[in-house]
């Protein structure tokens, strides 16, 4: 499957009462919560001692993809477009991979 797929696919469980700004705010939120529920796996893992719960996490990492994709929907564009644009920004950044000094010292208007 590919991403924009994968969108239109994800986008059929959307509440369908949201309007264009309800399903922004919504997707932006979504995209906070679930960053944190997989965060705190891994701080569970480094901090508390428990072991690594991959399938939690891939599970947390699905939910992020949906409010991505969301997000994209809510912008009309496909999520596709989103990921070319901020490969395209990561090539310029650092157009012979990362490196420090690249990153430390970004161009000002570099988002």
């Amino acid at each position: 499957m590919d991403v924009n797929e994968y969108q239109k696919s994800a986008m059929t469980t959307l509440n369908p009462t949201l309007d264009r700004k309800d399903v922004l705010i919504n997707s932006v939120m979504g995209l906070c919560g679930e960053s944190g529920e997989a965060i705190d796996i891994v701080k569970k893992w480094l901090m508390q001692g428990h072991e690594l719960d991959k399938e939690h996490l891939i599970k947390e990492l699905g939910d992020v993809a949906w409010y991505l994709a969301e997000a994209a929907t809510a912008l009309d564009v496909p999520l596709e477009t989103v990921f070319q644009e901020n490969l395209d920004k990561l090539h310029r950044r650092f157009p012979n991979g990362f490196n420090t000094q690249a990153s430390v010292h970004r161009k000002k208007d570099d988002i």
